[in-house]
């Protein structure tokens, strides 16, 4: 499908989308960039196998390449776009990674003046809670969700590449604006990521004074799996998208503050309600999964 595929920033995504490409026959190359720092974490992808070759000066990690991945932290997508700028190639499409969307295209908007025709953002809804190259995984995109965010003027021939690449990958595309994007992932994962940091930001502190993870049970490990999850990559998504994020949070303040309430009242019955409410709610969820 593509000549020589770039992937600038070979971590779980990045790495888990050259070895997919690599798995099915997506490229013929698969080539990485990074910095200096970064060298260490690229001749590991290289001897893994995830990439054929590295680069640390951009111009040769463009020479010849006719798609580029931008696999970074949102924090960091604007410096990269004016690292690809210079080197801007029509005969090349574009993309990205990044859990918010309207950022990355405001940033485009300020590196660019407008968004080029040929960058066509992109999210795919997969992850882990390791994160770097050596935890990247063929099949991490297969059946998941992939959302693509392109503007108006976006070109066809260039949606069309990127839509097919991430079918190919066996990703489950759906198409969207990039507003609608970020207040749906801000509900379903962000907030999510935010209250099992905050949970255990909490515990953790107390833990100083008495043995509360000692004694955590299956539930505790499972509600907070992903507050093992990246620092600097959510500290940048819950920054990009806290428009969405800040509103939710005083939802979710509310309904505490409901259940406090209702403790208090020493109210079974409503506690229940509440309670039988989210379960049903979360089985609709499950099944929306099955089918």
């Amino acid at each position: 499908m593509f000549n020589r595929l770039c992937i600038i920033g070979v971590g779980l995504i990045g790495g888990s989308i050259a070895r997919a490409a690599r798995s099915r026959g997506l490229a013929a190359s698969i080539v990485g960039y990074g910095r200096e720092q970064e060298r260490q974490n690229l001749e590991t992808a290289k001897r893994l196998g995830v990439i054929d070759e590295y680069f640390l000066d951009i111009v040769p990690a463009l020479e010849g390449t006719d798609a580029v991945v931008v696999a970074v932290p949102v924090g960091a997508v604007e410096s990269v776009f004016a690292l690809l700028k210079p080197y801007w190639s029509n005969a090349c499409v574009y993309s990205d990674v990044g859990s918010t969307k309207s950022n990355v295209i405001a940033a485009a908007e300020r590196v660019f003046g407008v968004v080029p025709v040929n960058l066509v953002p992109a999210h795919p809804i997969a992850g882990a809670e390791n994160s770097g190259v050596e935890a990247a995984l063929p099949d991490l995109f297969l059946r998941r969700r992939l959302i693509i965010t392109p503007l108006e003027h976006t070109e066809p021939a260039a949606l069309n590449k990127i839509q097919i690449f991430w079918e190919r990958i066996g990703s489950l595309v759906s198409v969207m604006s990039a507003e609608h994007h970020d207040a749906v992932l801000a509900a379903t994962s962000h907030l999510p990521h935010l209250l099992a940091f905050a949970l255990v930001d909490m515990l953790g502190r107390q833990d100083e004074q008495c043995e509360i993870f000692k004694y955590a049970a299956g539930g505790f490990r499972d509600f907070t799996r992903i507050a093992s999850s990246d620092p600097t990559m959510w500290r940048d998504i819950c920054t990009a998208n806290k428009d969405q994020l800040i509103p939710l949070l005083h939802q979710l303040k509310t309904e505490l503050d409901k259940i406090e309430q209702l403790l208090a009242d020493n109210d079974g019955r409503r506690l229940f309600e509440t309670f039988s409410y989210a379960k049903n709610a979360r089985q609709r969820f499950l099944d929306q999964l099955e089918n």
